[in-house]
């Protein structure tokens, strides 16, 4: 349920990675989990080319982040898991559904205060050719998103999506009926998503960091005159940007907060639509979600 109402909204910067490992309910979410201090160093390693002394810092700030989220944080996924088991039984509203989008903000704002100043220590000490670096890692990102929701006929990209969205739906109920892919398919023909806005405000929401990163280094180079920002003050821009990342609050104004009352609506659909052995395979596949949360945050 979390995946597919945040999917679209909910991108800030490595933080993202944990919370993907943790919502997007693969089936090896044990060894994902163990194996999140290597992934999380690789993907943001690939974003900004980092030199050996960075290697070393952002290496330990994820083993401390990582220490922390598993004390902390797994025991409550484990917690909203269980909740989320007991309303797969029944039929949902879309404002049930909507009421998770909350909950999912309350964790990626828990995971912005702990993770923003180890990113803003980064960013400080990036150079222009890492800047560089992050542009190119960029440019191929939206060329990724392009060639998958801007390429080819509507009804090619509508297919591409559609694959996409059966595919997370059945990580929950298991298969899909074609009745349900044909409700799955229309309520994406009927989605307020524009792809050429959205790739527009991506491009720039990434020029606007690298121009905070720019600007936050040429003040920090400053401050032995006195008029450069102390390195919190430099965490808390960056915390910034990362928090109106968020996806939009349902009640909101906006295509993102439109796109999330969309979600709440198609989701309590199809759930609404979905057999008892359906719902059986959701909770069961939640139970295990669960039961594995709790194992990884009971490990040392």
């Amino acid at each position: 349920m979390a995946q597919i109402i945040a999917a679209r909204f909910w991108r800030p910067l490595a933080l993202a990675a944990v919370a993907a490992l943790l919502l997007a309910g693969c089936s090896a979410l044990r060894l994902g989990y163990q194996q999140a201090p290597s992934l999380i160093y690789w993907w943001v390693d690939g974003y900004a080319d980092l030199d050996d002394a960075q290697s070393g810092r952002v290496r330990q700030d994820i083993d401390r982040f990582l220490a922390w989220h598993r004390q902390t944080e797994l025991p409550a996924y484990a917690d909203r898991l269980r909740q989320w088991r007991a309303l797969a039984a029944a039929d949902l509203s879309a404002e049930q559904v909507c009421a998770q989008t909350e909950v999912l903000r309350t964790v990626a704002t828990r995971l912005i205060e702990r993770g923003h100043e180890p990113l803003a220590r980064l960013a400080l000490s990036l150079t222009p050719a890492q800047l560089q670096h992050m542009e190119r890692h960029q440019a191929k990102s939206n060329e990724g998103f392009e060639k998958d929701f801007l390429r080819g006929s509507a009804e090619q990209r509508l297919e591409r999506r559609l694959e996409r969205a059966v595919d997370r739906y059945e990580t929950i109920y298991g298969a899909l009926s074609n009745a349900q892919v044909a409700q799955v398919r229309q309520s994406l023909r009927d989605a307020p998503f524009d792809p050429a806005r959205t790739l527009a405000d991506r491009r720039a929401r990434q020029a606007e960091l690298l121009g905070l990163i720019r600007q936050l280094q040429a003040a920090q180079a400053g401050r032995t005159a006195g008029d450069g920002p102390a390195p919190r003050a430099a965490a808390q821009a960056l915390q910034a940007w990362l928090q109106r990342g968020l996806f939009a609050a349902p009640s909101a104004g906006g295509e993102a907060a439109g796109w999330v009352r969309h979600g709440c609506q198609a989701f309590a659909a199809l759930h609404n639509s979905t057999s008892a052995a359906q719902r059986q395979h959701a909770q069961q596949e939640i139970r295990r979600y669960e039961d594995d949360l709790r194992a990884l945050a009971a490990q040392d």
